[in-house]
Order: C-alpha cells, then sequence, then structure tokens
C-alpha cells in the first residue's frame, strides 16, 4: 500500500531491491461528497503513486474504500466524542481499512502487505510477532496495537530496520521520488487537512456549559460542548491567568473542570484499568494475578512507560512505574513487553 507520502513510497524501490515484484494499491478513502469533507482531495497522493508505479514499472490499482471509511472510522469518531471519550481513528483505521477491508476487497489474493509504517516483525515458535522499529522516536506500532493476528500473519514493514528518518529521505532522493521531501502526513484525511474541532461542529452541533476550577468549585466561564475538549488538552479554553488543564469531564451536565499551572498533580495517575483487551499473536502472560512486569504506552509518543499488568476479573490494570499524564478515557492502551520489543496487544482506557 503507498499513500503518496516518502516513507510509504521508499518501501516500492526497497522491495524491488530485495528481488519483489509488488503491485500497487493506493487506497482512496477521501470523503469529498461528504459535509465536512472538501477539502481531502486525493489527485496529488494519485499522481506521485502513479509516478512511482511508471518509474520501477508496476502495476497499480485504486481502491475505492471511502464508504466503508465512513461507516466505520467516520463513525467510530463521532460516537466515542459524543460520549466524552477520546477517539483515536489512526488505529481504527488500520484494523477497519487498511488491514480489514482491503484485504476483504483485494489483500486476500496476495501472500503479503506491506505498508510503510515504522515498525518490524519476527517470527517465533511457529508463529509471528508484531516488533518494534529500529527508530524508536518513529516507531508507529502503537497505532497498530489493534491489528488482529491473520492480519498480522500477512504483513512486512519494510522500513523496519532503517535506524532514523533522515535515511528513508536520503534513499527517497537518491531514488528521484517526488515526495522526498513532502511533509510526513497525519494520518486520516480529516485530521490533517480538516479543522477537527469544525468536524465535529458540523456533525455533534454546539451546546453552552460551564467551565469550573476543579480546585476551588469556582465558575470561570462557558464552554460550547464537552465533545470538543478531552483529558489533558490545555490549547483552545479561552482562560485567562493559565496555563489551565481539562481534567475531567462532566458528561450528564455538560461540565468541564480545568486545574490550573503547569502539570498540575491532578492531571497524573499511576493507575490505568484496560478493558475489552486483546492479544495480537497470544496472551503471554502466566500470572496475571500476581501481575507481570510491561511497559506501556497510552498515547503515540517514543517514550515507553515501565509498569506492571494485572488481570481484574473482566479488565486489566497497569500499575505504572511512575505517574504520567493526560489518561483520557476512549484511547488506547497499548502493552509492549519489558524490553520494549515486541507489541503484545492493546485496550481501551476506561473511566
Amino acid at each position: 500500500m503507498v499513500s503518496g507520502g516518502v516513507d510509504s513510497s521508499v518501501t516500492i524501490p526497497l522491495l524491488v531491491e530485495q528481488g519483489y515484484k509488488p503491485t500497487i494499491f493506493y487506497i482512496k478513502i477521501g470523503m469529498e461528497n461528504k459535509p465536512g469533507f472538501t477539502d481531502c482531495p486525493s489527485e496529488e497522493d494519485i499522481e506521485i503513486t502513479s509516478y512511482i508505479a511508471r518509474k520501477y514499472g508496476l502495476e497499480m490499482e485504486i481502491v475505492d474504500l471511502h464508504e466503508t471509511y465512513w461507516n466505520t472510522v467516520v463513525k467510530y469518531t463521532i460516537d466515542t466524542v459524543s460520549k466524552g471519550l477520546t477517539p483515536n481513528p489512526d488505529v481504527m483505521c488500520n484494523r477497519m481499512i487498511k488491514f480489514g477491508a482491503f484485504e476483504e476487497k483485494m489483500g486476500h489474493e496476495f501472500d503479503l502487505i506491506t505498508t510503510g509504517h515504522y515498525a518490524d516483525t519476527f517470527e517465533k515458535n511457529g508463529k509471528k510477532y508484531l516488533a518494534t522499529a529500529a527508530d524508536k522516536v518513529k516507531d508507529q506500532t502503537y497505532f497498530l496495537g489493534r491489528i488482529t493476528y491473520h492480519q498480522l500473519s500477512k504483513l512486512m514493514f519494510p522500513l523496519g530496520k532503517i535506524e532514523n528518518k533522515s535515511r528513508v529521505r536520503k534513499i527517497a532522493e537518491e531514488m528521484n521520488l517526488p515526495s522526498a521531501h513532502r511533509p510526513d502526513s497525519q494520518g486520516i484525511c480529516f485530521l490533517g487537512k480538516i479543522n477537527y474541532r469544525e468536524f465535529i461542529k458540523r456533525y455533534l452541533g454546539e451546546k453552552e456549559g460551564q467551565i469550573i476550577d476543579l480546585d476551588t468549585g469556582k465558575n470561570l466561564g462557558t464552554h460550547r460542548g464537552y465533545w470538543f475538549y478531552t483529558i489533558g488538552q490545555r490549547k483552545g479554553l479561552g482562560l485567562s491567568q493559565g496555563p489551565w488543564f481539562v481534567i475531567k469531564k462532566d458528561t450528564d451536565n455538560n461540565i468541564i473542570y480545568v486545574s490550573r499551572g503547569y502539570d498540575p498533580s491532578s492531571q497524573y495517575d499511576d493507575k490505568i484499568i484496560l478493558e475489552d483487551v486483546q492479544f495480537i499473536t497470544e496472551n503471554p502472560f502466566t500470572q496475571l494475578e500476581q501481575g507481570e512486569p510491561i511497559t506501556f504506552k497510552i498515547r503515540h509518543t517514543p517514550d515507553f512507560t515501565p509498569g506492571i499488568l494485572y488481570k481484574k476479573g473482566d479488565r486489566y490494570l497497569i500499575q505504572s512505574e511512575k505517574k504520567v499524564s493526560g489518561i483520557a478515557p476512549g484511547q488506547f492502551g497499548v502493552i509492549y513487553d519489558s524490553e520494549k520489543n515486541t507489541c503484545i496487544g492493546s485496550g481501551i482506557i476506561a473511566d
């Protein structure tokens, strides 16, 4: 799969050098015919991808998945926001579109599927595992933490062993690829080119509510709807004498609670509850009642945080080694081994 960005573009010469003759697929998810998506054209992406196909004498096909994208990823995003939770469309796009709907429509005809993700795989005892990339700063396994084993079993990541992004751009320059100096994409089209607040407003509207200082109970002003805010947010509140951070939301009464000061203690916790935990290859843990050492991420960052994973009924508890900020219900907590080498699975952060 090639998107027109530099990362996926570079996978093509790398695959050709290894003796492969890949078929290039461009997945079209642009929603030009949907309200709020009019500034999401795919023409430039297709032009770049077509050039790469001609350069290497490869077949290229455009797979139109925009209706499926609307009915899955966009619907998931709107539904999650409307509940006052924080969605992650990139995570769900990988599971539902790139390795889900695409597999059903075209991918099943091929033995391997490659993408420009910074990730890797390895095999052990006849099973395939999702591994972190050599470039830990660019590592994108957080966005792959929700894929299934069937999806993983066919994946190959040509960029997985490249140690830094500058090398990727160097390869693109050496191959005279038009994407060599193109800015990194944002992943989901409407998050990259559409004003996110305007998009949410279009589908959920506005409703005035109070902004309350969590520490004093003082009414600081009003907002236009709890669905515009996420836990840990500090921009766009319109409050003076800050910075102010969103600490929690009362969705029943449409109230946003904030706290002032840089890194306020109320923004931190060392306990993260996960529900609907799904393991990619297998559950490698045998002592979850007593606790198993792991590392984890609650957002896409270069940092892996050490912790202990416990099973608590139908849920899992991560006891973090240190307090972390911005624990946002609805987001994904992605679980790694203690050596930061293997992405094991993920769960949804619960209230």
